[in-house]
This record gives C-alpha cells, sequence and structure tokens, in this order.
C-alpha cells in the first residue's frame, strides 16, 4: 500500500474515534463510528486474498447493522425526549436498544461470533488495530452513558462473554482467534464492572489495550499465526520468548503481572456490591481462559521442533524495538503502582 493511503487511512481512523469523544451529539457520535468503520475496509482487502475480502464483507455487514441499530435508538431518544444530548438517555427502550448496537460494535457475547472470522482473514497489523482502537470509541460510548445502562442486560452479557471467551479459545491452535476470544472474555470483565464503577473499566480497556498490543507486535516480530510457529520463537529470539510467556500470564490475570490489577479491583468492587455468587462465577470462568494462556506458555518453553537447524536460526537478525521493550514492562510490572491508581480513581 502506498504511503500516502496508509498515512490517509491511520489519520481517518484518529479522526473518527477523536469525533466520537468529543462530540455531545449523538448524529456527530454516530459519525465517528461510521468513519471508523469505512477507513478500515481498505486495510483489511489490501491483501487481495479471499479470505481477506470475506473477513471484509463480514466486518463491513456487522458493523453497518450495528450502526443503523445506534441511529435508531438515539432517534427514538430524540423523539421521546426532544433532544440529541449522548448523556440524556432517559428512554429505557432506546436505552436498551443502543446497548445491543454497541456490543455489536464491540463483539460482545451474545453478538460476537463475527469477531473470530474476521480476525482469522486478517494480517496482524489489522487485527491490532481492530482489537485495540477500533473499541475505544464504542467503549467510551458506553461510559458515557452508563448511569441509564441496564445492569442486569450488562452482567448476563458479562457472564457470557466471559464463558464464551474462555470456552472458545480452547480448542484453537490459530493465534488470531485465541486473540479474538481473548478480547470478548475481557470485555466481559469491563461490562461487569460498568455500572458500578466506569472509571474501572476504562482502566481495565487500557491495560488491556497495552496487553494486546504487545502481544500482536510480537506475534509480527516473530512472523507467528500459529501455535507451531509460536514454539519456534524461543530459538529465533530467546529474550522475546520469554517475555512472552509472561505477558501471556498477565493477559491471564496471575499476580503479580499488571493483568492481574483490573481482575483485583473489579472482584474487590463487586465483592462491595454484595454480588457475590455473579463474582464466583465469572472468576471460575476466567480459568478456562487461563487454560489456554497457560497452553501457549507451554508451547514456547517446553516444545521445540527437532527439524530445525540451529546454524540457520542463529544467522537470523533479531528485531529489537524500543517501542516493544517499554509495552513489555509496561504490561508485566504495573501492579505494584495499584495503590496510587486506586487513590486516582477514588
Amino acid at each position: 500500500m502506498s504511503p500516502y493511503a496508509l498515512s490517509i487511512i491511520m489519520s481517518s481512523l484518529a479522526t473518527g474515534t477523536v469525533l466520537t469523544l468529543t462530540s455531545s451529539h449523538w448524529f456527530l457520535a454516530w459519525m465517528g463510528l461510521e468513519l471508523n468503520t469505512l477507513a478500515i475496509i481498505p486495510l483489511m482487502t489490501k491483501n487481495h486474498h479471499p479470505r481477506s475480502t470475506e473477513a471484509a464483507t463480514k466486518y463491513f455487514l456487522m458493523q453497518a447493522l450495528a450502526s443503523a441499530v445506534i441511529l435508531f435508538s438515539s432517534t427514538m431518544n430524540a423523539w421521546f425526549t426532544g433532544g440529541w444530548e449522548i448523556t440524556n438517555m432517559s428512554n429505557q427502550i432506546s436505552t436498551t436498544t443502543l446497548t445491543i448496537g454497541l456490543a455489536m460494535k464491540l463483539g460482545i457475547a451474545p453478538f460476537h461470533l463475527w469477531l473470530p472470522d474476521v480476525l482469522q482473514g486478517l494480517n496482524l497489523f489489522t487485527c491490532l488495530i481492530l482489537s485495540t482502537w477500533q473499541k475505544i470509541a464504542p467503549m467510551i460510548l458506553m461510559i458515557l452513558i452508563h448511569p441509564q445502562l441496564n445492569s442486569n442486560l450488562l452482567i448476563i452479557m458479562a457472564i457470557m462473554s466471559t464463558t464464551i471467551g474462555g470456552w472458545g479459545g480452547l480448542n484453537q491452535t490459530q493465534l488470531r482467534k485465541i486473540m479474538a476470544y481473548s478480547s470478548i472474555a475481557h470485555l466481559g470483565w469491563m461490562m461487569l464492572v460498568l455500572c458500578f464503577m466506569p472509571t474501572l473499566t476504562l482502566l481495565n480497556l487500557i491495560i488491556y489495550m497495552m496487553m494486546t498490543s504487545v502481544m500482536f507486535m510480537m506475534f509480527m516480530n516473530s512472523m507467528s499465526t500459529t501455535i507451531n510457529k509460536m514454539a519456534m520463537s524461543w530459538l529465533k529470539n530467546p529474550t522475546m520468548a520469554a517475555s512472552m510467556m509472561i505477558v501471556l500470564m498477565s493477559l491471564g490475570g496471575l499476580p503479580p503481572t499488571t493483568g492481574f490489577m483490573p481482575k483485583w479491583l473489579i472482584i474487590q468492587e463487586m465483592t462491595k456490591q454484595s454480588m457475590i455468587i455473579i463474582t464466583a462465577i465469572i472468576t471460575m470462568s476466567s480459568l478456562l481462559s487461563l487454560f489456554f494462556y497457560l497452553r501457549m506458555s507451554y508451547s514456547i518453553s517446553l516444545t521445540t521442533s527437532p527439524n530445525i537447524s540451529n546454524a540457520l536460526i542463529w544467522r537470523q537478525k533479531n528485531k529489537n524495538s524500543t517501542m516493544l521493550s517499554t509495552t513489555i514492562i509496561l504490561s508485566t510490572l504495573m501492579l505494584p503502582i495499584t495503590p496510587t491508581l486506586i487513590n486516582i480513581l477514588n
């Protein structure tokens, strides 16, 4: 792709997200979401492969349906309230419809079926954008209208997302599908605490984006798309393979990594809300996700192919990146600053 075309596409992505974040009018927010969708389609189809064309078609149809639902709900709300302000969602039917539309855009269960197939048909760079940047605008809209959201609906979607996200990734060997189910599971944790402490949802989103970005950058660095290819990374770059294991444990939420922080704070907040059973269910379902993270770590550290010539491997040049090193540190070593973050959130 031409550098000029790529710069226009990336600028359009940034403009769409910023337009949604800074608008107080539903129509402008909808325009930002549409700009985001239209800007990422050329990135999906630049490979001219049937799988990428299929993924782009599925993504466009799903996002168009979600945008139509969002526009319908905001129009219905304007009909009842007489205004288009984002924070003025007083009609229960339009609020529920809007929640469904934003859940479709994010890929939250039970509207998640498009996400694994779409990610599987894309290259790793586009998967990185789709898994991180494209989730900012819909999630911020949900945070803005959180006082009017139906907490029971969000809790049901949270339980379904964490369960399906963990269950769906168990038998997968494709890394892009595993990261898609990981995204679904993490979104479930964000939905769980959204009505009670939206700042904690925002913290969880930031940490999730950080850890997911690191994983996709590592996959791009080692050119890994399957678990078998990922198992070869130890021979190519041992330092990055060791870091990849730790980041996988952080994605699973094991202490003392950064990924344990949002789960710890969410469990603490839900316990304060006297939702012990729901917290226990969602914590147990996260063990499913932890299982396939552990399986990926096992593939990296304890399995090596006997058919690789070490002479060929050590001749390869390792691509070291300062940005990758910094994000690895942030994704694994931020747990000690949890008390400071708690004071900021409160």
